[in-house]
């Protein structure tokens, strides 16, 4: 499925300007704020780019964060290190054209997002997704992803769970 896109990172080069997931939030944060946000290292944004037709079909960011170990679940919390934060990274927007719908566009942009976190020279034990509404929470608990204890659209996974997800 990839073979029909490039994921690389947002460039000026990229028209936003054409690109409608149905959110009007995400839309709008595509086409006004993510270049502010690169600009100022505040993320870094990949975009999915139809080889065909050259046509942004979708993106993610990425950014550095942290979890309070208290809102993460016993289960898990009681696993990790008694530091009062867990280092993770953000998947803080993901956006598909909705021309794109029903292509596995959104599990490609996720593997993506795993894929390079994974490759991050950085320490990050756990991808976390702040999802934008109850549609977006439920496609990454689709995936394993777990609800923090006191925002239930923000959705942890451990990094090596996540690893487990992607296709050999």
């Amino acid at each position: 499925m990839t073979a029909r896109f490039a994921i690389e990172p947002l460039a000026k080069a990229h028209k936003r300007s054409d690109f409608t997931c149905g959110n009007d939030r995400i839309d709008l944060y595509f086409h006004e704020t993510v270049s502010q946000d690169v600009k100022r290292k505040y993320a870094a944004c990949f975009v999915a780019r139809d080889l065909a037709t050259n046509r942004v079909a979708g993106f993610y960011t990425l950014s550095s964060s942290n979890v309070p170990l208290n809102e993460v679940p016993e289960a898990l919390a009681k696993k990790l290190p008694r530091y009062p934060t867990v280092p993770a990274v953000l998947i803080g927007w993901l956006g598909r054209h909705i021309d794109y719908t029903g292509q596995g566009l959104g599990e490609a942009l996720l593997f993506d997002a795993i894929k390079t976190v994974a490759a991050a020279p950085i320490g990050a034990h756990a991808i976390f997704a702040d999802a934008i509404d109850d549609k977006a929470a439920a496609f990454y608990a689709a995936f394993g992803f777990t609800s923090l204890v006191e925002r239930q659209r923000v959705l942890y996974l451990p990094v090596v769970m996540a690893l487990s997800l992607l296709p050999s």
